[in-house]
């Protein structure tokens, strides 16, 4: 396995690389504070993947009420995960929060006096810092390949949220469903990593075209085993695309009431579902 490595960016932000991990990070605040945070987050993020790579077997495993975890970073992914196994009896694993939990291990780093606002963005997963007076403003592109800005959403100090998380089946994990993209926003990052992969799974109708295969035919070391993920998603009749967001607004609504999330936006198609108009505004 290869170390980590670091590099800046000529705008200031850092990228921090180690096997499958990939963070962009940005700072600001006092030069000495924020120059001390991302030396102690540079620390901190060398032992992360050789600590997951360790308890690997449970984090593959499906979570379960019971399931438990030793490290902080599989820790955090074991509770994000852990109430949907618990109270609704879901599939999911731990994995399913591992780049906002590696985020929300981070951000920590940056609650010091003299950091202002921080973030740490694993692959789209997003943990922030801000203090009085500071916010982020976040857009979501819902299609990579046509990019355009779906929707912008903008977090201030105030706010519960300190964690957004995006999940589709164009993403860079697999998902069961057909969403484009599912944006959610919660109390840290881990919480909203495991939340939009759920809600994205039921962003789902059958249709024809719509091509599925096992998870361990288009990789071998994958979490979901033989299970069924989506490859291909052809033009939907509007009916369709309806009834899918319909589908998942339900089961996000489910999540909000709970308190397991503050908002979240739908897109699929062109068109969007969302949950919170006061947080978040749908520009599709």
């Amino acid at each position: 396995m290869n170390g980590p490595v670091r590099a800046r960016f000529a705008d200031g932000r850092w990228h921090f690389q180690h096997g499958p991990i990939d963070l962009v990070i940005g700072a600001e605040g006092r030069a000495a504070a924020v120059e001390a945070a991302i030396e102690d987050c540079w620390a901190a993020f060398g032992d992360v993947l050789p600590t997951l790579v360790a308890e690997l077997r449970t984090l593959r495993a499906p979570c379960t009420a019971h399931t438990r975890a030793a490290g902080p970073v599989a820790s955090r992914m074991v509770g994000a995960c852990r109430p949907y196994a618990r109270d609704l009896g879901l599939f999911l694993t731990p994995m399913a929060a591992v780049a906002g939990a590696v985020a929300d291990h981070l951000i920590r780093c940056f609650h010091r006096p003299g950091v202002a606002r921080a973030y740490v963005n694993d692959g789209g997963d997003i943990a922030l810092h801000l203090t009085e007076g500071q916010s982020f403003d976040i857009g979501v592109v819902a299609d990579i390949d046509a990019p355009r800005l779906d929707g912008a959403l903008r977090i201030e100090a105030g706010d519960p949220v300190r964690g957004v998380a995006t999940s589709g089946w164009r993403g860079r994990s697999f998902s069961f469903g057909i969403a484009d993209a599912v944006t959610v926003l919660a109390a840290d990052a881990a919480a909203a990593d495991a939340a939009a992969t759920l809600i994205a799974n039921h962003v789902n109708v059958e249709a024809p075209g719509i091509e599925r295969a096992p998870a361990d035919s288009l990789r071998d070391d994958t979490d979901l085993g033989a299970r069924l993920v989506t490859v291909r998603v052809p033009p939907l009749a509007p009916a369709l695309v309806h009834e899918a967001l319909r589908r998942g607004e339900a089961f996000a609504r489910s999540c909000l009431e709970r308190g397991w999330i503050h908002a979240a936006l739908l897109t699929l198609q062109g068109r969007s579902r969302m949950l919170d108009s006061t947080t978040m505004a749908a520009l599709a």
